[in-house]
């Protein structure tokens, strides 16, 4: 008997049609493979993309369009949460829009970077920051205000502290560290990361992103890190840990959105580290491999197929043996063609 599993997608402009395309077929043939069956709710508004956005030119409509689609995926994302529904994938939307949603649901990325002697779980506040900010317009000046909170910290460093556990079992961390602008709040963060390390018995090092940078360069990476990182920084330094431990490029690459509000029962978004690459829309020629894996891992992870993940990694092997990949790989490959050839080494 075939087993349904509920889905959440949400697709963007650029190359959003294509790779929704893209997951959709490969979590159909890996539902053939496991007897399940995806069944895929589709948010029925197209997002804009930051470029899409760009022939407004005007601030104004700017504003309004990012409102108006903040308020609707917010609006999805809780009605999936509502039918219980637990992952969603999401192609790259405007990230203005995003961050408006990231903000009201309390949202956490994570990636766990692994490779030989470092294991690396990266977590990074979404919630706050300057990310999250909203503008006030005034003559050729804009201002953009942004919030903190002690609860919202703590919050998040809860959940890191959780998924440590489940990543490493019974071993800890070894060291846990916290890259924050803390020396701008007037010593609010720092007593209240303080704080949070004293009542949960966990040694947190709170310090300066380029503090965190000088060391790593200095002393290298090693053991088993949790970094809870400020928005800002951990943006960029996600793609830099991924080259700098040999784990592939962006374009390969998913991560997890985790929502922690208490209405969405930790809802998990699946998105691609890469952008909408709205230059490549209608040409078939983007990469579809992070799509691939965000469709194997909610495949396992939330449809209960077990070794999906491992299946398609050895396939996608397969495949660059072959050298059938995408040009930005160094292949001759089309978007389709990838993913027809992936489909048939799926057995």
């Amino acid at each position: 008997m075939t087993e349904k599993i509920e889905i959440g997608m949400a697709v963007g402009r650029g190359t959003g049609a294509e790779l929704a395309a893209t997951f959709e077929r490969i979590t159909a043939r890996l539902g053939d493979i496991y007897a399940r069956k995806p069944v895929i709710t589709r948010s029925p508004r197209t997002y804009d993309t930051y470029h899409s956005l760009l022939p407004e030119l005007d601030v104004g409509r700017i504003k309004a369009a990012t409102a108006e689609d903040a308020g609707h995926y917010e609006a999805f994302c809780r009605a999936q949460a509502a039918r219980g529904v637990t992952a969603i994938f999401r192609t790259a939307i405007n990230a203005q829009s995003l961050y408006l949603v990231r903000e009201r649901l309390h949202a956490v990325k994570m990636d766990a970077l692994d490779s030989g002697p470092v294991s690396l779980l990266l977590v990074r506040d979404q919630s706050q920051g300057f990310y999250t900010g909203t503008n006030t317009h005034e003559d050729d000046a804009v201002s953009r205000t942004f919030r903190f909170s002690k609860e919202t910290t703590e919050k998040i460093v809860s959940f890191a502290l959780g998924q440590a556990r489940l990543h490493w079992g019974d071993e800890p961390p070894d060291r846990v560290l916290m890259p924050y602008k803390f020396h701008l709040f007037d010593g609010a963060l720092s007593n209240w990361v303080n704080d949070i390390s004293r009542r949960y018995g966990v040694a947190i090092e709170l310090c300066q992103p380029d503090t965190a940078n000088r060391n790593f360069l200095a002393g290298g990476l090693s053991g088993r890190l949790l970094v809870i990182g400020g928005n800002e920084w951990a943006d960029i330094m996600h793609v830099v840990l991924l080259d700098w431990l040999g784990l592939g490029r962006q374009e390969t690459r998913f991560t997890r959105n985790v929502y922690l509000h208490p209405g969405l029962s930790r809802l998990v978004e699946f998105q691609t580290v890469h952008g909408s690459a709205d230059d490549l829309e209608g040409k078939d020629m983007v990469n579809p491999t992070a799509t691939v894996r965000a469709a194997a891992a909610i495949m396992e992870r939330h449809a209960g197929c077990a070794g999906a993940e491992e299946r398609v990694e050895q396939a996608l092997g397969r495949l660059t043996e072959q050298g059938l990949m995408t040009a930005d790989m160094g292949g001759r490959g089309t978007t389709t063609s990838v993913v027809n050839a992936l489909c048939e080494q799926l057995g």
